[in-house]
């Protein structure tokens, strides 16, 4: 069994929060590959993953959402892809310092849509997302995340090649989508918790989770743990946002305190959280916040 999954048998681990949002605050321009900086800017990438290991993370994901081949080829960037993943691994690595931690390859969506529903043969995002599992792996990351998926399809491709790969562990991320009306979720293609849990469950993930998505704040996270948890006993990681994004002077801004955050965490811990961190809009303090709550807990304990 792995490092991280005996870990979370003996407590709850702590994530980091979202690298996008810290990318920009850090210079990189609208529309420009974040990726591309664990070649050109480590050192910036490093100062964001060592504010949240500083913050109390134990886990981190590597600076690879749009690493694979595809998503990088927009950029083109898409010969350096090897470079890339293996040294975002590296950078997350040297974040903790010699400390105890996890690095957690990070995998996004291929940004399309399969034939016959899109352009992109299925044979081409088997391929990409194949060679990203192996830089991942080889590169020393401890699991393999897939996250903000929303196409079953698209996240049965990336488990497979996250198997092949011989990632240690394999974690499966959904996002959803509140519902208008009620408190219902669903993905972008329509899949419920459920049914997302139950594909994730039989294709050998070994982690269910769910991170970014419209209206997945802290509380509803705790209500699509309990979900999962109701079909499937595997452990479970959340990722939500920082409440709703609101555009500011042309620009996307994620405006919930650390502490409005954290307010519905003791929660999503009773709902039985293996892994918590935060998606878009949180930071090291929203993280520092989360840590504070999570040492509190196991004292009482």
């Amino acid at each position: 069994m792995s490092r991280l999954l005996l870990a979370i048998r003996e407590r709850v681990l702590l994530g980091d929060g979202a690298m996008g949002t810290q990318l920009q605050l850090a210079g990189l321009e609208s529309g420009g590959c974040g990726e591309a900086w664990t070649l050109d800017h480590p050192d910036r990438v490093g100062a964001i993953q060592r504010a949240y290991v500083e913050a109390g993370s134990d886990c981190l994901l590597t600076c690879t959402f749009g690493a694979s081949r595809i998503m990088l080829a927009r950029h083109g960037e898409a010969e350096r892809t090897v470079a890339i993943n293996r040294a975002a691994v590296a950078i997350a690595r040297a974040a903790f310092d010699g400390r105890t931690g996890f690095v957690i390859g990070d995998m996004g969506p291929f940004g399309g849509l399969m034939e016959p529903y899109g352009e992109v043969a299925p044979a081409e995002v088997e391929a990409a997302f194949r060679e990203q599992a192996r830089a991942l792996v080889e590169g020393g990351a401890d699991a393999i995340i897939i996250e903000t998926q929303t196409a079953l399809e698209e996240l049965e491709i990336a488990i497979a090649a996250a198997r092949e790969a011989g990632a240690p562990a394999v974690i499966g991320s959904i996002a959803f989508d509140r519902m208008l009306e009620g408190d219902d979720v669903r993905t972008m293609m329509g899949v419920s918790p459920e049914a997302a849990a139950e594909f994730m469950a039989e294709r050998g993930v070994d982690i269910l989770a769910l991170n970014c998505g419209t209206g997945i704040d802290t509380a509803m996270a705790a209500a699509i743990v309990r979900r999962y948890r109701a079909v499937s006993g595997l452990p479970v990681m959340a990722q939500p946002n920082a409440g709703q994004p609101v555009l500011e002077n042309f620009a996307v801004c994620y405006k919930e305190t650390p502490e409005e955050m954290a307010r519905h965490l003791p929660e999503l811990l009773d709902a039985g959280v293996s892994i918590v961190g935060g998606c878009c809009g949180s930071t090291p303090a929203h993280i520092r916040r989360f840590r504070e709550l999570l040492d509190s807990r196991q004292v009482q304990a």
